[in-house]
């Protein structure tokens, strides 16, 4: 019986062996970087099998296995792969984790804290990623005064802002008024500190808290740890 062949888009595969992003993949494949059985590849649309001999640079290349680790995000952080301005990133927080290239899924600003998920698993990224599959994230907010019922009750039918309105899933007090529980699924930038911005409230501490089925539990600050085949399989069945 013949082996079933998968094929993959260049750009894909070469992400998937931990070369670099699909966006860049396609620049390194335009300047006739990759070579599929010897013979360089230019074309963008390309497939390719795991049974091909794929080089980048002369090194051959290979799909890594994947790879999930969650991290408690500490402040003054970027959420990014590198910075040009020498800013700590949260790279430097996960770099004995794994040898395969993690990126994060999402970001979370420099000063906001807590939950963050990595992964080589791009078809994950973008199921965690994407508003339409809903996945809730909660957050733990602390203003500088008082949250007014009034603009509690308006922050939870929805907030017109720039760039449209800010739904979130739910909102609650915490122990202070000035201490807020969100909710909410949707990814725009800033949109937590925009939307109390936008009744001139300044965001003092902003946590993510919860990750769909992750929390903080037992993870210190600037601490990571593996995800668990049972919360893998969890999540590939909820997303």
């Amino acid at each position: 019986m013949n082996k079933i062949t998968t094929l993959y888009r260049l750009n894909r595969y070469i992400a998937m062996c931990g070369v670099c992003s699909r966006r860049k993949a396609d620049s390194l494949i335009k300047n006739g970087d990759v070579k599929i059985n010897g013979k360089t590849v230019q074309e963008l649309g390309y497939k390719v099998s795991t049974n091909d001999s794929v080089t980048f640079k002369g090194k051959h290349i290979k799909i890594e296995k994947k790879r999930y680790i969650l991290l408690n995000k500490p402040k003054d952080y970027i959420t990014t792969m590198n910075d040009e301005k020498g800013r700590k990133t949260v790279v430097t927080l996960i770099k004995n984790s794994y040898r395969e290239r993690l990126v994060p899924v999402g970001r979370l600003d420099r000063n906001t804290t807590g939950l963050l998920l990595f992964t080589n698993d791009g078809d994950l990224a973008r199921t965690m990623s994407h508003p339409k599959f809903g996945v809730k994230k909660t957050y733990n907010i602390e203003i500088d005064r008082d949250l007014s019922l009034e603009h509690f009750e308006k922050i939870k039918s929805g907030v017109m802002l720039d760039d449209g309105v800010a739904l979130i899933d739910e909102i609650s007090y915490l122990d202070k008024k000035n201490k807020i529980s969100i909710q909410l699924h949707i990814g725009r930038n800033r949109i937590i500190r925009r939307i109390f911005e936008h009744f001139n409230y300044k965001v003092l501490k902003l946590d993510r808290t919860q990750f769909s089925i992750f929390t903080k539990k037992n993870l210190q600050i600037g601490k990571w740890r593996k995800i668990t085949s049972h919360e893998l399989n969890e999540i590939k069945s909820i997303t």
